[in-house]
């Protein structure tokens, strides 16, 4: 771990474990061990700062702040072990529309199927059928994350039980106390979230994405959604994913623009998520008429 990380509520950094592990290592290590073993985090170990840090230079709402969790360095040691093992299994749980996080993936392998897929868009000047691409924010995307739905998604993928309850231990456990002009707010416990600064939320939310991912598929085998062909014989690209962010392709007709509005529905009412819509957007190929994308955005 870093050394000049800031340290969390028990204002030990990762400075003092590196210069005094001979005195302390052997306690540390029989304590990660025996919370891996027996699913129990220790009261106050889970306790979190949440520092507020500004998105940009003019804040006007509270929404301007991205919160970043600030966790005692145990925790971090028992989330690490198990971000370390997910690692080894999430090419083989999360579908290959993802590429931001998993292993063997690159995020630029989606940005240029995107760029492909918005050139093909822009030279179908030709034939009936015009085309969407959808750009979609989720707002807040790991405050809102539902716990009973990343556990259901866990399990549904077939982890096993001692599994999920490791897992949930390091969520739902966690209390939060917010850092104040340096000062710490009344504490407080949370129902949902995944915190911002945790070694495990981001694989979290890859997982929590699925879910998406499987409501567009489901929507395409049932004949419900259509993507585009960004070539003559290139597979179909219904939607990629960069962790929050995703990109749809569809028909520009209302029955594919209905269709991707009740997937996004069904994401957001199960899940939690929430679009942003001053942060998504629609674009159209050329060939869809101006009247036409008024009645489809």
């Amino acid at each position: 771990m870093d050394k000049r990380k800031a340290p969390g509520p028990d204002v030990m950094s990762v400075l003092f474990f590196h210069r005094y592990w001979h005195i302390v290592g052997d306690d540390v290590v029989n304590t990660v061990f025996m919370i891996l073993e027996i699913g129990v985090m220790p009261e106050n170990l889970n306790h979190t700062l949440i520092a507020l840090i500004p998105k940009v230079k003019v804040l006007t709402t509270p929404k301007e702040f991205r919160p970043i969790s600030l966790c005692n360095v145990i925790y971090k040691l028992v989330a690490k072990v198990l971000a370390n093992r997910m690692k080894l299994v999430l090419d083989l749980v999360i579908s290959e529309e993802q590429s931001a996080f998993v292993p063997g993936r690159y995020i630029t392998d989606n940005i240029m199927a995107v760029f492909e897929c918005f050139h093909s868009m822009k030279q179908k000047r030709k034939g009936g059928q015009g085309f969407f691409a959808a750009k979609i924010d989720m707002a807040k995307a790991y405050d809102r994350v539902e716990w009973h739905f990343l556990e259901g998604v866990m399990n549904h993928m077939g982890f096993s039980e001692r599994w999920c309850r490791l897992v949930m231990m390091c969520v739902k456990t966690v209390t939060y106390a917010v850092l104040v002009n340096g000062h710490q707010s009344p504490s407080f416990i949370p129902i949902r979230g995944l915190r911002q600064g945790d070694t495990l939320s981001p694989y979290l939310f890859l997982l929590c994405a699925e879910g998406l991912s499987a409501y567009t598929k489901a929507a395409v085998q049932h004949k419900r959604f259509y993507g585009i062909s960004p070539a003559r014989g290139a597979p179909t690209v219904t939607h990629l994913f960069f962790a929050d962010d995703s990109v749809f392709f569809g028909r520009a007709n209302a029955h594919d623009s209905s269709t991707l509005k009740h997937i996004l529905q069904a994401y957001e009412r199960e899940s939690g998520q929430m679009v942003n819509l001053q942060k998504s957007e629609v674009s159209f190929s050329g060939k869809v008429k101006p009247h036409q994308r008024e009645s489809l955005e």
